[in-house]
């Protein structure tokens, strides 16, 4: 049958369908196309905005400051980690996927005495867990807890974790990385010390720039814990604040066109409005999906409107990488799954996408679906979920 004409984003790229880097606006792209100096008024000015704005996002005005890190969100979780938890400290991390696990993993390296409370990819943390565990060691000064996990598209109860944390007396590090800009966490009712994300997720711009939201009185206690010059967040906020410039090279075209995208990003309606678009997007996407038999990792309520991990067909007839390169040729690029519950791939719905994107994305699966001879793309379903259909 014929393919129908390859989607393409407003450049004619393909349409990302990822959780990041995503598809950007034209007009972000074309902010990168000027040069500025480092230390040029022009630019100064536009990366104040850009941090300022990016507080004002968090609902952090008078109270909390961004400290930009360049380079890519880890980038700005390993400034967070290694410049919060002193030498003498001890880290709590929350895992359900790849990204806590990196967590663990750099706060190892940093020679940080750190724990985990791991639950499956599909699993939240249960909060009665982690008080008990909060209240058995009192040697536990941070907990690091992911608000959105991509490894499956699950959103955490970062607001009730953060109530527990606070009232338990320690300190809370989020990484918001791929919720930010899209879904509220507001510094006024969340409690936290710092929370990192990137250029490149919900406010869609490219990648390049970390950053981290400190709570002022917490960072001030951060002098000397750094175990890196490059990652020091105490000493890029102070020069900041003495000098209003990076210690070292920005990345000076990502940060001007975060500049326009957070510009694109207020026109929209802010994080409700961004978060609108995403919801829909989401929405266009699980019920497609499902009415041609895929089945979703996750329940609706732990379900973020960030990227959906479908289980893969069991039909033998189905070949991912035959559905991947069939769904790049039409135009949309997706990600496999990286879970050990499940074999899976996921579909990402945020970036410069709409719901008329997602549909035509539909279009597409159905089109490969019927060049694999693949009728219907359900896994088989176990004892439970057959005695409930």
């Amino acid at each position: 049958m014929p393919k129908t004409r390859p989607a393409a984003s407003e450049t004619g790229d393909p349409l990302l369908l990822t959780p990041g880097p995503l598809t950007t606006s034209v007009s972000v792209k074309q902010a990168m196309v000027h040069d500025w100096g480092s230390r040029d008024a022009e630019f100064l000015r536009i990366n104040e905005m850009v941090l300022d704005r990016i507080v004002e996002l968090a609902g952090g005005q008078g109270t909390h400051v961004t400290v930009p890190v360049q380079g890519s969100g880890t980038f700005a979780v390993e400034a967070m980690i290694t410049s919060f938890v002193p030498k003498t400290g001890k880290l709590l991390v929350l895992i359900n996927g790849a990204y806590g696990q990196r967590a663990r993993k750099i706060a190892e390296i940093a020679d940080r005495a750190v724990i985990t409370y791991e639950t499956p990819e599909d699993t939240p943390p249960d909060t009665a867990r982690l008080e008990a565990l909060l209240a058995g060691d009192k040697a536990i000064t941070h907990v690091f807890a992911v608000h959105c996990e991509t490894t499956s598209g699950i959103l955490n109860p970062i607001g009730e974790i953060a109530a527990l944390v606070a009232k338990l007396g320690r300190r809370l590090l989020v990484d918001s990385m791929s919720a930010f800009g899209a879904l509220e966490i507001d510094a006024r009712k969340v409690h936290y010390d710092a929370l990192a994300a990137s250029s490149n997720k919900c406010l869609e711009g490219v990648p390049g720039l970390g950053f981290v939201i400190c709570r002022n009185e917490a960072l001030a206690q951060c002098k000397g814990n750094a175990t890196t010059l490059v990652l020091d967040l105490y000493d890029q906020a102070q020069n900041f604040a003495k000098t209003g410039q990076y210690r070292f090279t920005p990345p000076i075209h990502v940060i001007v066109a975060l500049g326009k995208a957070i510009e694109e990003h207020t026109a929209e309606g802010g994080v409700a409005g961004r978060g609108k678009r995403y919801r829909e997007n989401a929405k266009v996407l699980i019920d497609g999906m499902r009415a041609m038999g895929f089945r979703t990792l996750l329940p609706e309520k732990l379900q973020a409107p960030i990227i959906v991990t479908f289980h893969m067909p069991t039909d033998t007839k189905f070949v991912f990488q035959r559905f991947y390169d069939g769904l790049k040729d039409r135009g949309y690029v997706i990600y496999p799954g990286k879970l050990t519950v499940a074999d899976s791939f996921r579909m990402g719905c945020i970036g410069r996408l709409y719901p008329e994107h997602m549909k035509g994305a539909l279009a597409a699966v159905r089109e490969v679906l019927d060049e694999l001879r693949v009728s219907n793309g359900g896994p088989a379903l176990t004892s439970e979920q057959a005695a409930a259909e």
